[in-house]
């Protein structure tokens, strides 16, 4: 799914956890969107549908670039503000089942201004792999962008 180019991207994160609870008879209120960035750097590499969930691509990492050999948040290439992610698996899963650990729950944008016309951009928190701890992500200001303006 080419995230960026729908119009309203949250309708249809959204929809994808509605049809998880449904299928799966979980409460919609205690369950969330699980995030982990794949092998795959191109959306050509896939050749088949994952079991639940979705492949997001089109998104940018801003403020740090993602290092596909160790698979994990790395600091940015000097002078590169901002570097394509590879393809992100996005599954919907009980709140209760999901432990995060060396994750950097990544805010994801529309723009790289953080906000659109109304004042929000905030689309959803991505979960990306990390050794260094949170704070350190925080300060670089690190998020992904689905457009780069």
């Amino acid at each position: 799914m080419w995230l960026s180019g729908l119009h309203i991207p949250e309708s249809y994160l959204t929809a994808l956890v509605q049809v998880a609870c449904r299928k799966n008879n979980w409460p919609l209120d205690r369950s969330t969107l699980f995030t982990a960035v794949t092998r795959f750097l191109k959306e050509d590499e896939i050749e088949e549908r994952p079991e639940a969930g979705c492949y997001v691509t089109g998104l940018y990492l801003e403020g740090a670039r993602w290092d596909p050999a160790n698979r994990r948040l790395a600091r940015s290439t000097p002078k590169v503000l901002v570097e394509p992610l590879p393809v992100l698996s996005v599954v919907p899963v009980e709140v209760h089942r999901l432990k995060l650990q060396n994750t950097f729950r990544t805010p994801v944008y529309t723009t790289s201004q953080r906000r659109n016309a109304m004042g929000v951009g905030l689309v959803f928190e991505a979960d990306l792999y990390t050794e260094e701890h949170a704070s350190h992500w925080v300060l670089q200001g690190v998020c992904l962008i689905m457009n780069t303006d």
